[in-house]
């Protein structure tokens, strides 16, 4: 071949390269454990190298350094544990989605848990997620007043240091729904949001620096948000939304 030799890294394996895709499959996972804190990056690595190991008849784009046809949606952020990642995974040859699941569950690390694969064309509108945090430390009565004067404001500015530089965001334009759900352990605050998908992105980390900075909420250790499930706004609030 003229030019270097593509590396191990970007040769395309003989067996998944031949053909188009013949199949879109949609894979939600969970990020749980200590694998909460990987980044977005590294979970797709992950998974990049969970599906040569499971075998599968991946898709790669064209070019000189061909690349698996994996599309990620936006993950969580790093530290937050979710029950519902998506990306959508082609395929050149048709495939189970229970054997792909099987397959990949086998491959991937401790952490990362693939929780069901369907048949679909895209991923369809991900427009918000609904989200749970544990608030250690905060008395129920407490939040639940928090939460109430968090949803009365009209704005609830607030600042995120980035790579970038300061990145300046409104928390409450992008909270449709929020309420106190349960106690936790040590009677602490069980907080349950629905978080539109905007651009640039709201995490729950900044919902919990306007309800510290606005509202006194304090927790004595590191909150714990987990994604529960992403999909149509209409859908997670139950038709309404604040």
């Amino acid at each position: 071949m003229s030019g270097p030799e593509a590396s191990g890294r970007d040769r395309v394996p003989d067996d998944t390269a031949a053909g188009p895709a013949a199949q879109r499959l949609v894979v939600r996972y969970a990020k749980r454990g200590k694998m909460r804190f990987a980044s977005h990056r590294d979970v797709a690595r992950a998974f990049e190298r969970g599906v040569r190991r499971a075998g599968l008849p991946v898709a790669y784009s064209a070019g000189f350094t061909p690349h698996p046809k994996i599309s990620h949606a936006g993950g969580a952020p790093t530290g937050a544990a979710s029950e519902a990642e998506y990306l959508s995974l082609a395929l050149t040859a048709r495939q189970a989605g229970a054997e792909v699941c099987r397959r990949l569950n086998a491959a991937l690390p401790d952490g990362i848990d693939v929780i069901d694969v369907t048949e679909d064309t895209a991923l369809g509108s991900l427009e918000a997620s609904e989200w749970s945090v544990v608030l250690p430390g905060v008395p129920p009565e407490a939040a639940a007043r928090a939460v109430a004067g968090f949803l009365a404001r009209r704005a609830a500015p607030v600042q995120r240091r980035t790579d970038k530089g300061v990145r300046h965001l409104d928390a409450r334009a992008a909270v449709a729904e929020m309420h106190v759900a349960a106690a936790g352990p040590g009677d602490c605050a069980i907080v349950r949001m629905v978080v539109l998908h905007t651009a640039p992105a709201v995490r729950p980390e900044d919902v919990l620096t306007a309800l510290r900075d606005g509202h006194g909420i304090v927790p004595s250790s590191p909150p714990l948000a987990t994604r529960l499930a992403q999909g149509p706004r209409a859908l997670l609030t139950g038709g309404n939304g604040s």
